[in-house]
């Protein structure tokens, strides 16, 4: 058996797991609550829109340990909100996987929220306006015409809240630890065996992570590509 045999077959492989898992709950979440908010916020007047913009985009300008130490304050047990969720419904936030996916998603949020909002202030309203005199509903209209007109747009976000929550480390650090085999995600991995000296698995996920991350700017690159086929160049 080579050595690259063994040091795989030796490797704990459940960092991958938790951060693809992690991901991909987080995208789903940012992903509705990313559209909700922009067409919420492109509608409101500009002084609400200003502050509630700098709300939702706060978490994406904050060191994301920041970010971390106030979840860290809202979902302690200590506090009321965490300590009436663990007493009433038995959730608990901190070191569980459940914290990994609140952190994920409060970071990688402001990305599928700015993307969404960009996408949908670039859809024609004109298109909007005919569809409105042939009869349609708003909700057809929302899902019939300008969904696919900001296709691009909310794709391409979607892409990057995936990435961004896969690499989450600074507020998951803070909220849910580092819990081998339960909260122990890739970038917390090798944070760990840098203090122990072990280059050897670090550079490995390192890799795993490059790797991952160039596929999804290949995928986004594709996705944008194909739709600017369609659009005149000047």
């Amino acid at each position: 058996m080579s050595d690259l045999t063994k040091f795989l077959s030796s490797l704990d492989w459940s960092p991958l797991l938790i951060s693809l898992k992690t991901g991909v709950v987080a995208t789903i979440l940012s992903f509705f609550l990313g559209i909700f908010a922009a067409r919420k916020v492109i509608k409101a007047s500009p002084d609400i829109k200003a502050v509630v913009d700098g709300i939702l985009t706060l978490p994406m300008v904050l060191p994301p340990t920041v970010a971390g130490f106030f979840l860290l304050l809202i979902f302690s047990t200590r506090r009321p909100l965490g300590g009436a969720l663990y007493t009433h419904f038995g959730i608990k936030a901190v070191q569980t996987w459940l914290g990994c996916i609140l952190a994920a998603t409060v970071i990688s949020f402001p990305l599928m929220y700015r993307n969404a909002r960009a996408a949908f202030e670039q859809v024609d309203a004109n298109l909007v306006y005919a569809a409105r005199t042939l009869g349609m509903s708003e909700t057809r209209i929302f899902w019939r015409v300008i969904m696919p007109c900001a296709g691009p747009g909310i794709t391409a976000g979607t892409i990057l809240t995936f990435a961004r929550a896969l690499g989450e480390y600074g507020a998951t650090s803070m909220l849910a630890g580092n819990i081998p085999g339960k909260t122990g995600t890739i970038s917390q991995k090798i944070a760990m065996v840098i203090q122990n000296g072990d280059y050897a698995t670090a550079g490995f996920w390192t890799g795993v992570i490059l790797v991952i991350a160039f596929l999804i700017i290949l995928a986004m690159n594709l996705i944008t590509g194909r739709h600017m086929k369609n659009v005149n160049r000047y």
